[in-house]
């Protein structure tokens, strides 16, 4: 084998390692970009910025038992199921509930009871009917009741974030010790579950 023969060999060889080692650089590469990308999507949602919040219109209430008001001896028991991110149930909450409140609990013929709707249009439905309950293990569920639905911007999109129902829950000066400790451990998920259950069969 003559020398120019061991030079092409050897260009062959080199020219194989640098390829070699360019598709190596672009994997490392191409592994390091997924990998910060996937710890912006973990890392956002708790470092961005929770926005403002909304005050809710204040309801007078009477005889309110956790998620239930008026007398439960009333000749009429409304049973509400809804989802804290439907638009409709805004709409029931800010243009009807306050007068099905004045007109017909508060003088003893409706005896109303709120129950949620599972995940039924996503998480985030979930998320605020667990943060609800677990005010009302504080005497305050409907307040965070009004103040998720005043704050309701859309459907999915960050407006009942973790975060944002733990901001709700101070603005109401509740127990962030209590609230936290039942709303981390879920003590109210298999609620909203069964919520949904029987909202389907009802």
């Amino acid at each position: 084998m003559t020398n120019k023969d061991m030079s092409k060999r050897q260009m062959r060889k080199e020219q194989m390692r640098r390829k070699e080692i360019r598709s190596r650089l672009l994997g490392i590469g191409l592994i390091s970009v997924g990998a910060l990308f996937i710890a912006f999507l973990l890392i956002y949602p708790n470092v961005k910025p929770i926005g403002d919040i909304a005050d809710a219109p204040a309801i007078a209430r009477e005889t309110v038992d956790f998620n239930t008001m008026g007398d439960p001896n009333a000749p009429i028991k409304i049973e509400e199921y809804s989802d804290f991110q439907c638009p409709y149930c805004r709409i029931f909450f800010e243009n009807t509930e306050e007068r099905l409140v004045e007109n017909y609990v508060a003088n003893g013929t409706v005896y109303f009871v709120y129950r949620s709707f599972g995940e039924f249009i996503g998480s985030e439905s979930s998320a605020a009917a667990q943060a609800a309950y677990c005010a009302g293990d504080q005497g305050k569920f409907w307040e965070m009741h009004d103040i998720i639905f005043a704050n309701q911007t859309g459907e999915n999109v960050g407006a009942y974030s973790d975060r944002r129902l733990v901001a709700f829950a101070e603005r109401l000066d509740l127990d962030m010790g209590e609230f936290n400790s039942c709303y981390d451990s879920g003590k109210y998920a298999e609620t909203v579950d069964q919520d949904a259950r029987d909202g389907l069969l009802a």
